[in-house]
């Protein structure tokens, strides 16, 4: 083998669709959204972002920051459809960077699950959220992996919405970074050790 034909494969590898990833983090665009809890998915992008010295571009259906880690590619997608929309622009980056669907990660906020903790799962139902039941829609499949954010649910009976579109208490600002933190490791792991791996070292911490 030659050193162009070395070349012309190695820009194969490159390219490989088996190893570009689709991160997809869900919430609402507009700073009345920015730092509350069902903006999850956005706070751990724009954590890795910041920690990364990533910068997010405005593109068709998001903002998206492209981060390259241990041979993978992974595009980072916030959608600016509002979550309700959300299965819009995840099905346009799959589609435009010709990513398979056991190479997405959806994230986003579970009122099922105590503060903080994690939660990886390969398929499932929507679980009440809109952002999932949008995407179940419009990809016509529920197998696709999420990663759920617990939000536990301290709130009183009738305040569901307010609760979620509130803002982190002190208490859960003082620990969310560790959060944050054990959040990008997540992604890291899914692209690179493989789903069950991350499943297991991660699930319930």
């Amino acid at each position: 083998m030659n050193f162009f034909t070395n070349i012309f494969f190695k820009q194969k590898a490159d390219f490989d669709p088996m190893k570009k990833y689709l991160i997809a983090g869900l919430g609402n665009i507009g700073a009345d959204y920015v730092n509350t809890r069902h903006n999850i998915g956005f706070k751990v992008l724009d954590f890795l972002a910041r920690k990364e010295g990533l910068s997010f571009e405005t593109a068709k259906l998001g903002a998206v920051a492209e981060y390259s880690f241990k041979g993978r590619k992974f595009i980072l997608l916030k959608p600016n459809t509002y979550m309700n929309l959300s299965g819009k622009a995840v099905q346009y980056w799959m589609q435009k960077e010709n990513i398979p669907l056991e190479n997405v990660l959806v994230i986003t906020d579970d009122l099922n699950l105590p503060f903080g903790t994690i939660r990886i799962k390969p398929k499932g139902s929507d679980g009440g959220h809109n952002g999932l039941k949008n995407i179940n829609l419009v990809l016509n499949t529920q197998n696709y992996t999420r990663f759920r954010f617990g939000i536990s649910d301290e709130f009183k009976k009738g305040q569901q919405v307010n609760y979620v579109l509130g803002e982190w208490s002190p208490e859960e600002e003082a620990k969310l970074s560790e959060r944050l933190e054990m959040s990008v490791e997540v992604i890291k792991s899914f692209g690179t050790a493989g789903l069950e791996n991350t499943m297991t070292g991660f699930n319930g911490k």
